[in-house]
């Protein structure tokens, strides 16, 4: 019966410990945390993440140094923009992304860092064309946009899942 409602205890733990050193310890943290631990085990189990083998660990280190760095300036990059004294425009808007990569735990990370990363967000996924909608903030050339996802990021994810 535990096994079905709680599959992986140690996961689940290392979930619920991250939550309260990011938030503080409170009764209601802890609740609050073991809430988010059991709805992360569900959406994962949902998605297939916890059965998924990496296949390249050096492309996974390498992938979170990167996204480390990316969501860093990112958030410096935006803070500026917003911060800025006077209307400095800055150009929004969608782009296109055409996808190489069709593994599913690979799309699910390339959604978590794109929206992770200030300034990005990812709008939309279409299955039949693998392409990708995305709203950037700052957009002033999309063809950079693009290659960036896909040298950056996409490759990485190839490399570890595919």
């Amino acid at each position: 019966m535990i096994k079905k409602i709680l599959p992986y205890p140690v996961l689940a733990l290392l979930i619920v410990i991250m939550w309260l050193l990011l938030s503080g310890f409170s009764p209601g943290q802890l609740l609050l945390g073991c809430v988010v631990s059991l709805f992360a085990m569900f959406a994962a189990e949902k998605v297939g993440l916890l059965h998924e083998k990496i296949y390249s660990w050096s492309a996974f280190f390498k992938l979170l140094l990167r996204v480390s760095v990316d969501i860093t300036r990112s958030n410096l990059a935006v803070a500026g923009i917003i911060l800025r004294k006077g209307h400095t425009r800055y150009n929004s808007g969608f782009i296109v992304v055409p996808l190489d990569i069709r593994h599913r735990a690979g799309l699910v990370f390339l959604g978590g860092i794109l929206t992770a990363t200030p300034g990005t967000a990812w709008i939309a996924f279409n299955v039949k064309s693998n392409e990708l909608v995305l709203h950037v903030l700052d957009l002033t050339d999309e063809a950079y946009w693009q290659q960036l996802i896909k040298n950056r990021y996409e490759r990485l994810l190839m490399e570890m899942f595919e």
